[in-house]
């Protein structure tokens, strides 16, 4: 066994045996990058399909805000976010004194308006009996007559003061006008209400549609025989590609985005598993066209670049590309710097290897 005096002399010793271990490491490195054999595969044009995809939201078909339609304070609030709600169930209610004091008085209207026609009634009768036997003229019969009408009249306009003040009362009792899930609440209790004053925001779990903003550049691309396609997910967890049941879109442009609204209303199926406000992915796609197709597992991304491994005569050289639409097992499109004649490899990370080198044939 070597000692050592001094540690100066332990520290050249192991700083020697460093510099072996590491040499000796290169050297295999070195030895085994030189043997590396990297496949490779021919950029070629293949026919796919021609279109774009853009990002798509689902929403509800039906949503509504519930907005007050009396005043007063409010009183409760019976549900909150996320509650499930049937047709006609109550919601919140609104302070009802003002309102069933109104009720009181269109009530007391409309009786003493029932009295008054009795009594023109009444009057209209004896008028009439006595014209029959010659004892009053015929202008005090068309006073009786008027006089009846005028009652008549009468009772009609507080039959109608005491209907609405019974729908002004109903108004207090604010009820989900469909079948829905509450998606937000806008007001609490102890909050003063009017008429108009958004209260909550409900929507109905079905149906679906996904709503795209299509640039306007790429609206003429949209033809008739145009296939849309929305991506959503399958029972098994696989992601599937859909036909809306129907597609229509907005006559008009936003004057801001400039973008035209599209909105696709999705079957009950496949609506199953979205939830609104998720991201879909919209596929717009028209016949085919030929267009430079590599594989995605060639395709070398570190940060923002895009870039992928050429051959250059014995190795590889790093080019850096811009990538079109991908084609599922077709590859991925290639829109700049490639030509059809050139071969990328297939294994980007070995290919950066010193030494690499071209696997035999093309692969096809």
């Amino acid at each position: 066994m070597r000692l050592f005096d001094k540690p100066e002399q332990l520290n050249r010793h192991l700083h020697r045996c460093t510099m072996g271990i590491v040499l000796a490491t290169l050297v295999a490195a070195a030895a085994w990058a030189s043997d590396v054999q990297v496949p490779v595969s021919v950029v070629q044009l293949k026919a796919v399909g021609n279109g774009f995809e853009m990002d798509g939201v689902v929403q509800p078909v039906k949503q509504s805000t519930v907005s007050a339609q009396a005043s007063g304070r409010m009183v409760s609030l019976a549900v909150k976010a996320g509650d499930a709600v049937r047709a006609g169930q109550l919601l919140a209610t609104i302070d009802d004194r003002e309102t069933q004091t109104g009720v009181q008085r269109s009530r007391a209207q409309s009786a003493q308006a029932q009295a008054e026609l009795r009594n023109a009634q009444a009057n209209f009768d004896r008028t009439r009996d006595l014209l029959a036997k010659g004892f009053i003229s015929a202008a005090a019969m068309d006073t009786a007559d008027a006089q009846l009408k005028s009652a008549q009249a009468a009772r009609e306009q507080a039959n109608a003061g005491e209907k609405q003040s019974g729908l002004s009362q109903g108004f207090t009792r604010v009820t989900a006008p469909f079948d829905a899930f509450v998606l937000q609440t806008l007001s609490e209790a102890g909050d003063l209400a009017f008429p108009g004053k958004a209260l909550l925001t409900l929507y109905a779990p079905a149906p679906l549609r996904a709503v795209v903003q299509l640039p306007v550049s790429r609206s003429a691309m949209v033809q008739p025989n145009t296939v849309i396609e929305v991506q959503v997910r399958a029972a098994d967890g696989s992601q599937t590609w859909i036909r809306p049941s129907q597609s229509s879109h907005l006559p008009t442009a936003d004057a801001v985005s400039q973008t035209v609204e599209w909105r696709l209303e999705l079957p009950a199926v496949a609506a199953k598993g979205l939830l609104p406000g998720q991201q879909v992915r919209v596929r717009f796609a028209a016949g085919q066209a030929q267009r430079l197709v590599i594989p995605t597992a060639a395709v070398l991304r570190r940060g923002e670049l895009t870039a992928v491994y050429v051959v250059s005569g014995k190795g590889f050289a790093l080019k850096a590309i811009r990538l079109g639409a991908e084609h599922g097992a077709q590859g991925v499109e290639v829109l700049a710097g490639l030509t059809d004649t050139d071969r990328v490899a297939l294994d980007p990370v070995r290919a950066g290897l010193s030494g690499a080198q071209p696997a035999g044939q093309a692969a096809q």
